[in-house]
């Protein structure tokens, strides 16, 4: 069966997604005694992420009865990659369609030995932050656990990376920092990242998985009791008028909130820092003063800033700070103790930069966004 095909004239029930409890209540349907059926779930799971089969007539340590039943009712099948583009640095972009022709960009970027594959979580997204791409695309639907965890699948599929390697593997790291907002969708977010986990099978570590969220302040917490993952907060401003204007869920869930939420955030240590995502827009929220309040604010957390410069996209209202401006930047915020590393920018050549990710799945007319005007910058600089 061709892994990266996944067809919606196929009937059959996707087996991928499904928990160990779900694994082996699926097996009982077809035929298997109860009481084994635990451990061919077990088997099964091995099979699926561990070995990365897409055929069932491949689990040799099953039976050959089973594996004809498991064939007629199920499915292991890939979503299809309608689109996969390398950038120039490395970096690999691929746009997915599922079943019922929604699509989502997932992309890997790699480091000199290592990398991070960067995951989505809703087709579309509900929070029209102005300077994100996917903000200019409605929400479409959640993603569910299935079509969360075939992203790492085809990442490691392209890759070539089964069976599971003990360590040393190129896709080492996961960052929920793709389409949608993962806090929007927990309950789906929460069973594949519990799936990825799994020490028998795909065995990312938590400390090798980070959630990064607009700031949906109730379910930080629970996130963090539950999952124990990396916490990423995407701010963005120091004032709530600012980010009122840049991250509409402001208005619902202020900074002061927002805040508190991450100072209760289980875990959270000088050893697992919580990381505070500002992206650099020229003129808006790039200045000395600016820097200062970030401090002020962050005050007490522990915490690193990763700056971002701004990656522009087709019709984008922003310009990126000048290298200058965010050199000054970072350089108050260091001298304040925080880690504030700016990140390189990857994949900007295929659109698969930070703020860059927007599928086909829905053509919405373009959004016009004017580019404020330098007094109305003005007013919103921090001056104190």
């Amino acid at each position: 069966m061709n892994k990266s095909l996944e067809l919606a004239t196929d009937i059959r029930t996707n087996l991928i997604g499904m928990n160990r409890a779900e694994l082996a209540c699926a097996i009982v349907e077809i035929g298997e005694p109860a009481e084994t059926a635990k451990m061919r779930a077990k088997q099964l799971w091995h099979w699926i992420y561990h070995h990365g089969v897409t055929d069932f007539a491949e689990m040799t340590s099953l039976n050959g009865m089973l594996r004809d039943a498991l064939a007629s009712v199920y499915t292991l099948a890939r979503p299809k990659i309608v689109r996969e583009q390398s950038s120039e640095d490395g970096t690999r972009k691929w746009l997915l369609k599922f079943g019922d022709n929604q699509e989502a960009e997932s992309v890997f970027i790699p480091e000199e030995a290592r990398g991070a594959l960067c995951i989505s979580s809703q087709v579309g997204c509900t929070l029209t932050c102005r300077f994100c791409h996917t903000g200019t695309q409605r929400l479409v639907r959640n993603l569910d656990a299935r079509e969360i965890v075939s992203q790492f699948l085809v990442a490691r599929d392209s890759y070539g990376e089964w069976p599971s390697p003990g360590g040393g593997r190129l896709i080492s790291n996961i960052v929920m920092m793709g389409m949608g907002e993962p806090l929007f969708n927990y309950e789906n977010v929460a069973k594949a990242i519990r799936i990825v986990m799994d020490e028998e099978g795909l065995s990312i570590s938590r400390r090798r998985i980070t959630l990064s969220t607009a700031g949906v302040a109730p379910m930080i917490e629970r996130c963090g009791a539950e999952l124990g993952v990396g916490l990423a907060i995407s701010l963005h401003a120091v004032t709530d008028e600012l980010r009122d204007e840049l991250m509409p869920i402001n208005r619902k869930y202020p900074l002061s909130q927002l805040l508190d939420a991450c100072r209760r955030y289980p875990g959270a240590s000088n050893a697992r820092r919580i990381t505070f995502e500002y992206v650099m827009l020229k003129g808006i929220n790039d200045s000395p003063m600016d820097a200062k309040a970030l401090v002020r604010l962050i005050a007490g957390i522990p915490a690193k800033i990763n700056l971002i410069p701004f990656n522009a996209w087709p019709g984008a209202p922003y310009e990126c700070s000048t290298p200058d401006a965010i050199a000054k930047f970072a350089a108050i915020v260091n001298a304040a103790g925080y880690s504030s590393p700016v990140r390189t920018p990857r994949g900007r050549d295929i659109l698969a930069a930070c703020g860059q990710l927007r599928s086909d799945s829905v053509r919405a007319p373009r959004i016009s966004l004017a580019t404020p005007s330098r007094s109305a910058n003005a007013r919103r600089s921090v001056t104190s």
